[in-house]
């Protein structure tokens, strides 16, 4: 009996783990394959973990709420790029027009926020796929708004936000007004490595946050409704109320994390950054070793740290080895896709054998 357990653990182990075990084994493959230096790896790791950590903290809320991985956090991603429109068309410059942004950003992530969580309490148990198919509608409305009242309804000033036509934003908006203004607020380099400490501050802050949210009464509130929602409200938990407010926060969250992705990069694709930023937070940190049920913070940076690592060097592994780099552009968008729905299938997979064996369990078969 203690072997088929230790068989079953095992087993248990592999199964939660394999998607970070395959990204570990491809990555050990190609890493040799790209001839990449080591001080260029890391440079560009250590600008990657600081460019999209805080994009994937957002997930974590709602995961602790039980209502999955939120795809609608493309919603704040949109408020924060609104206020980095309007950001650069006043020449708010540095630290003080990256807060501005974020202060413009808050108002917008909540209502967009309070919108979809609403939503997604009038679709219990199918909330990951409703949130995806909010994303595509308030992504019209930006685009609407972005392309025909910027400039026309709302004042832009700038010629060089502005389409020829008069009104509607460029495809492509230059912050170099705020480019990597909190990543080398600190300046430090090491060897000659350029270390993005402010960025690492704040993602430090705010994993502690995230500690410290945990053990607070909306904390427990959240944990009790992601495990049972009718026994929460048996014991006068708010159950649809505390799932609003999961989504509120992961949707304002994601509003600053796009504006610390964006400064980090230094421009803005005005109708398409949004929709990476989403499925590529989600894919890494499914990459990590997380669920749909549960995540914590290790999962997330060794999920930004393998799905990037694999971004890096799968270009020039693809080239050395049959002669193509188009093949790891390719890979890396397969991945993306494929990795959340390899996700998705183990995890029901998963919780059908851990039905089952409690079942047998129950019984004296095991």
């Amino acid at each position: 009996m203690k072997k088929r357990e230790a068989t079953f653990n095992l087993k248990r182990f592999l199964m939660a783990n394999i998607v970070p075990i395959i990204f570990i084994l491809l990555s050990a493959f190609a890493i040799p394959i790209s001839q990449f230096s080591a001080s260029y790896l890391v440079q560009e790791m250590l600008i990657r973990l600081a460019r999209d950590s805080f994009l994937v903290l957002s997930l974590l809320v709602p995961i602790i709420a039980g209502m999955g991985l939120n795809f609608g956090m493309v919603l704040g991603a949109m408020a924060g790029q609104i206020g980095l429109i309007l950001v650069s068309d006043w020449k708010v410059m540095g630290l003080p027009g990256m807060t501005l942004a974020a202060i413009i950003a808050t108002p917008l992530a909540v209502a967009l926020g309070w919108m979809c969580g609403a939503i997604l309490n009038r679709a219990k148990g199918r909330e990951m796929v409703t949130s995806y198919i909010l994303g595509f509608f308030v992504n019209g409305l930006y685009q609407l708004v972005v392309l025909y009242f910027f400039g026309s309804l709302i004042p832009i000033h700038s010629p060089e936000l502005v389409l020829s036509r008069g009104y509607g934003i460029r495809n492509a908006v230059n912050l170099v007004g705020i480019r990597n203004c909190l990543d080398y607020l600190i300046p430090v380099t090491i060897h000659g490595i350029r270390v993005p400490l402010g960025t690492f501050i704040i993602i430090a802050a705010f994993s502690a946050f995230i500690v410290w949210f945990r053990k607070t009464k909306l904390g427990q509130d959240m944990r009790a409704v992601g495990q049972d929602m009718e026994v929460s409200r048996s014991a006068g938990i708010p159950v649809e109320r505390t799932r609003l407010i999961s989504i509120v926060i992961s949707t304002v969250l994601a509003a600053y994390g796009q504006i610390i992705f964006l400064q980090n990069i230094g421009t803005l694709n005005t109708y398409n950054s949004h929709e990476q930023a989403g499925m590529f937070a989600i894919a890494a940190l499914l990459i990590g070793g997380a669920s749909v049920a549960k995540a914590t913070l290790p999962n997330v940076f060794v999920g930004v740290i393998l799905f990037h690592l694999m971004f890096i060097v799968s270009p020039m592994a693809g080239k050395y080895l049959i002669g193509q780099a188009q093949l790891g552009e390719y890979f890396r968008v397969f991945v993306s896709y494929g990795v959340v729905a390899l996700a998705l299938v183990i995890y029901e997979w998963r919780r059908a054998q851990e039905k089952a064996y409690a079942r047998r369990m129950f019984r004296g078969e095991a």
